[in-house]
């Protein structure tokens, strides 16, 4: 009993290494980033587009919206992709900044 446990416990380690993997956030449509447009889009437009934000903040006393979908494998290509987005006093867009590793037709 003590020998297969001895065994079975390095191939267990393996399998858990493998199929460990860490996820923050949650998917968006990335492709709709391109429908953004400063000074019109409101923050309604943007939670309607992409969801809820997966945090919220300020940055020089602009609200800011953060979307995150970041997954990191023991093994295989990482993914990360996320959209940050400052609005204007009036609650339209100020500015924003995607970024992704995915390749462009990838992007959805």
């Amino acid at each position: 009993m003590k020998r297969n446990l001895m065994v079975l416990a390095p191939v267990l380690v393996a399998c858990l290494a493998v199929c460990s993997c860490v996820s923050l956030g949650r998917r968006f449509d990335a492709g709709a980033v391109k429908t953004i447009v400063m000074g019109k889009t409101t923050q309604f437009d943007i939670e309607r587009t992409f969801g809820e934000p997966f945090r919220t903040g300020v940055d020089s006393g602009d609200v800011t919206w953060t979307y995150l979908d970041y997954h990191f494998g023991v093994i295989g290509r990482q993914r990360t992709t996320d959209l940050l987005v400052k609005f204007n006093a009036n609650g339209t867009v100020k500015s924003y900044a995607f970024n992704t590793n995915q390749s462009e037709s990838s992007v959805r």
